[in-house]
């Protein structure tokens, strides 16, 4: 089977995370950059990765990369291609695009050009063209240009990587599963001591926890990936690689996975997402105030949570307390244990009052942030 180069999107600060993910599947040549890693890899790791990465947002399959400063050079460029290698005229397709520090500025401009020169070659060649379906097509091209420097790639996850099919109703501040499952990973935590997150809200970082130490797979029951709509689809392949992931999943936690939050309706939300994720008689979820925290007995563990910034969920003088009760309870109760902190506010982390051991930056969104580490002997 050939072996190609790919490129796995993720959040900014997350490729490091993502390039031991992808070292752990085999991929060979992992070079994390700027918001990805690229890898090298035959079509059965392609399938793999979409599969199992748990922090990747997109595996795209890089087709052509061309200097282009005008939106007549890209369509040159793509239109050189042999697209019959790639789809035909009973396909449909659709171009995604984002621009930066380029003479080319339009991305939705730049997205049709390349429409254009896939539909103009299919009319000269055989008269049809594919037809468009910016749903769900068939074929989905990822076009990226940055400083001039065109790549145009397949996109063979489809739909964001982070989209689980677990959490349908967004709560008012949502943590990407992609980013959660990133923290978990960040903590060093892989079901072989006790977990446990206090500001639980709708339940993310303990569900990917969950499925982090049952080896759960987090495209497992995704309906569709973007490379079932390729031409060499190989069906035979991926429902091995998919039943042998399904072999593997474990039946129990290894582990105690607390997970409380002072809000009835959170506690609700979070044990709805935790059924549809397949494990909700495995997780409990408890209404419980920080301030009634308490760790299991014996073997300490890796405490991970999410408090709210000021940003979206109230005023900042409102959550001083909040932060302040947090380091109580880690110097009270949580002696051994390790916690992670993970917050866009550095004033209210500060009235945690404990001096972390370390701090990785990160982003929620377009929030910068820090996973902050606390060593509580």
């Amino acid at each position: 089977m050939r072996i190609e180069r790919y490129f796995a999107t993720c959040g900014r600060g997350i490729e490091p995370v993502l390039a031991d993910e992808l070292r752990a599947l085999g991929a060979r040549g992992v070079k994390p950059g700027r918001g990805g890693v690229s890898f090298c890899g035959d079509r059965a790791l392609l399938y793999q990765a979409n599969l199992w990465l748990r922090t990747a947002i997109r595996v795209l399959w890089p087709i052509l990369e061309a200097d282009v400063s005008s939106p007549d050079e890209l369509y040159e460029a793509v239109r050189s291609l042999d697209w019959t290698r790639y789809l035909t005229p009973e396909h449909t397709l659709a171009v995604d695009c984002n621009v930066r520090d380029s003479h080319i500025t339009h991305s939705q401009y730049a997205a049709l050009r390349v429409k254009d020169a896939i539909c103009d070659q299919f009319i000269e060649r055989c008269g049809k063209r594919p037809s468009v379906d910016v749903a769900e097509p068939m074929i989905a091209l990822n076009l990226h240009i940055y400083r001039n420097r065109a790549v145009l790639s397949l996109d063979s996850s489809g739909e964001s990587l982070h989209k689980r099919g677990y959490r349908p109703i967004q709560t008012r501040a949502p943590l990407n599963e992609a980013l959660a499952a990133a923290l978990v990973l960040m903590t060093g935590w892989r079901g072989d001591r006790p977990f446990a997150d206090p500001l639980c809200g709708s339940g993310t970082l303990a569900i990917e926890a969950a499925w982090i130490a049952l080896r759960r797979p987090p495209g497992l029951t995704r309906k569709r990936f973007g490379f079932q709509g390729w031409m060499d689809f190989d069906v035979e392949l991926w429902t091995s690689l998919r039943d042998q992931a399904r072999r593997g999943i474990g039946r129990t936690l290894p582990a105690p996975l607390l997970a409380s939050d002072v809000r009835g309706d959170a506690v609700a939300m979070a044990l709805t997402n935790a059924r549809a994720a397949g494990i909700g008689h495995l997780l409990r979820f408890n209404k419980r105030d920080v301030r009634d925290f308490q760790p299991t007995p014996g073997r300490p563990g890796v405490l991970l949570c999410n408090p709210p910034y000021g940003e979206r969920l109230g005023e900042e003088k409102n959550l001083f307390s909040l932060y302040r009760l947090l380091g109580e309870v880690f110097t009270q109760r949580c002696r051994g244990w390790t916690a992670y902190v993970f917050t866009g506010n550095p004033r209210l982390a500060a009235a945690i009052g404990l001096p972390p051991a370390a701090e990785t930056p990160l982003y929620n969104g377009k929030i910068p942030c820090r996973l902050l580490k606390f060593e509580l002997e």
